[in-house]
């Protein structure tokens, strides 16, 4: 009798185990009173929104992000913080207002996600996914003054 009960008893804890999961389609959508259509929510991940698994990106900061933001603006035209950017000979950056006056460019603290593509050549100056090992700005040769 003990023996026939025990196996009654575990039987629902046997079955239970090896189920397989439940692949049951979600319920079908019900008509609600104002004419729209109610869907229940699913299981279903949804989509997240930002950059997906393939847009990987690298964080610059230090060095790594006053280079990024040097080739930004090396080549434009103008002055101010949207015109041209120039390297000094000391391996700082600067651009220059209106009346000539340079002013210092530095990183931003929370450093600026690129893309992992385009973020490649600054990975060996410090600051390349806030490492603080690297390159810094004063060896590189800055452009001949005209």
């Amino acid at each position: 009798m003990a023996l026939v009960l025990t196996a009654l008893l575990t039987l629902p804890i046997l079955n239970a185990c090896g189920g397989s999961p439940n692949t049951s389609a979600p319920p079908p959508p019900v008509a609600d009173n104002v004419g729209r259509t109610q869907t229940y929510p699913s299981n279903q991940p949804q989509a997240r929104k930002g950059l997906s698994t393939g847009q990987k990106i690298a964080i610059l900061g230090g060095a790594a992000a006053l280079y990024y933001i040097y080739n930004q603006h090396k080549n434009r035209k103008g002055q101010g913080p949207q015109g041209q950017y120039y390297l000094s000979k000391n391996g700082r950056i600067y651009y220059r207002d209106a009346q000539g006056r340079p002013h210092w460019v530095t990183p931003p603290p929370e450093g600026i996600r690129v893309p992992e593509s385009e973020a490649r050549q600054y990975r060996d100056f410090q600051g390349y996914n806030n490492r603080s090992t690297g390159r810094d700005l004063t060896d590189l040769q800055p452009a001949p003054a005209l």
